[in-house]
């Protein structure tokens, strides 16, 4: 899939949100990218997603024993890629606001690969590294549907992206005068 194929997908869906946005990473941007709305469509999200498994498959060698997703936003797109991938999905969950492996165990050495729906700042994706890594994974590198820093985020593993989409995000501080004169919403998931 090219990245305006991935977009356009986004745009059928309505997930193309113009505004005053506070992003998960505390970041205001004027474009929120609203996943849910393409999720709601199965097989919008199975098109994107056994995409993005084939680009996996090309850049991830060697075999993957499992597709982590960082809960909330991780889990639809982290089991749709496993499946094309054929290896079982898990995930983590938050807990005292630190990520964990609460629902599974795996093996010593078993070699992940982390699947998120969107990237900013790549904070989720090094959380869920750190986590892996604590439990003795190789994470073999992350994965995203869409990369808004357009290469940017540093998550600590090699970051395999369907689609880079660079979207300005500020500082609260440091907002553009039509951006600090709409008022701000926070669609993201982060402190449910």
């Amino acid at each position: 899939m090219t990245r305006d194929e991935v977009l356009d997908v986004f745009r059928e869906s309505g997930a193309m949100l113009t505004g005053h946005f506070i992003l998960t990473s505390g970041l205001r941007s004027p474009v929120f990218l609203q996943k849910a709305r393409v999720f709601m469509h199965a097989d919008r999200t199975e098109k994107l997603c056994r995409a993005l498994a084939a680009r996996i498959g090309e850049k991830v060698p060697g075999g993957i024993d499992y597709v982590v997703g960082p809960a909330v936003g991780g889990l639809i797109p982290a089991y749709e890629t496993s499946r094309h991938l054929k290896v079982p999905a898990i995930w983590v969950e938050r807990e005292n606001g630190v990520f964990r492996l609460r629902r599974f165990e795996i093996e010593p050495a078993a070699r992940v690969v982390i699947v998120e729906d969107i990237v900013t700042t790549g904070l989720s994706i090094r959380e869920t590294v750190e986590c892996m890594r604590a439990l003795g994974a190789e994470v073999l590198a992350a994965a995203c549907i869409i990369d808004r820093s357009a290469g940017k985020a540093d998550v600590g593993v090699p970051l395999v992206a369907l689609a880079q989409y660079e979207v300005p995000a500020y500082p609260a501080d440091k907002l553009p005068p039509e951006l600090a004169a709409i008022p701000a919403v926070k669609p993201g998931s982060r402190n449910i």
